[in-house]
């Protein structure tokens, strides 16, 4: 408002210089007239175009500040539909995030179609150098119990050791503590699997039968002794046989076809 009248202002004076010349203008003689528009020239141009610049440079600054707030509103509304579209962004990876389990439960279903099994997933891990334990989100409310084996896509997991009304603690095959009956799948020849401090991937199986052949790449799979494992869940490959002078001692290390490292989704068998 303020630039407005500041622009009516000069535009009155600029009128009012226009019409003091043309009355002096007026009053002169003819003859003296070549004279005078010289002079007129002379003085009062450069002062017309001031004046003609500073009211042109007014309201090119009165465009400039109203092209800038409506930079700044459209600058506002972009921000709100860059959030927008960033919280549908991670509502579609969210949903996506929940379609793969959901893949990887059917897949788990469609695969071990031979027992009755409740869907779970890694909720936390407890990982030393002397224990290797997940907890899982299941617990006693989804009929969960002690020793119920636990399964992955990719084979055996391990079993529930401990249980809370909505979470279970699962101890995992590569822990320490854990011991496995064993079976060579091509020869059927069993042996004992158990934990290493070495790697989290690894197993290392002894009490192997001195009539036995085992060799890298055999595949080994639970013997469905113990108790609590059945027969024919698959743990992983021969990496490496280590002879001894006495065959008795001869072990293998196994390498474990899950990868504890990326276990999210799991089976728990409930019978």
């Amino acid at each position: 408002m303020n630039r407005s009248k500041k622009t009516s202002r000069i535009g009155i004076a600029i009128t009012i210089v226009v019409l003091i010349v043309i009355v002096i203008v007026s009053n002169i003689k003819i003859e003296d007239m070549s004279n005078v528009e010289n002079g007129f020239g002379i003085i009062v141009m450069p002062i017309q175009n001031g004046l003609t610049y500073l009211k042109n440079w007014i309201s090119g600054n009165d465009s400039f500040f109203t092209n800038v707030g409506t930079l700044e509103e459209e600058n506002k509304n972009l921000k709100e539909k860059n959030s927008e579209l960033e919280k549908n962004l991670r509502e579609l990876e969210v949903i996506k995030s929940e379609n793969e389990v959901l893949k990887e439960y059917v897949n788990l279903k469609d695969k071990y179609t031979n027992y009755e099994t409740i869907p779970g997933y890694v909720i936390n891990k407890d990982i030393s150098n002397f224990s290797d334990v997940v907890i899982i989100n299941l617990g006693t409310r989804d009929g969960i119990r002690i020793n119920m084996p636990v399964i992955a896509e990719e084979g055996l997991v391990g079993h529930v050791i401990s249980v809370t009304e909505t979470t279970a603690k699962v101890q995992t095959i590569v822990d320490t503590a854990s011991t496995i009956s064993c079976t060579i799948s091509s020869s059927n020849d069993n042996l004992i699997a158990r934990g290493t401090l070495d790697d989290e991937s690894n197993l290392k199986a002894t009490y192997i039968p001195t009539d036995a052949t085992i060799l890298e790449g055999d595949k080994i799979e639970t013997s469905g002794l113990g108790g609590i494992y059945p027969r024919g869940v698959y743990i992983g490959t021969v990496k490496k046989v280590i002879s001894t002078k006495n065959i008795t001692d001869r072990y293998a290390i196994i390498q474990t076809a899950v990868d504890f490292k990326k276990l999210d989704t799991v089976l728990v068998i409930t019978q």
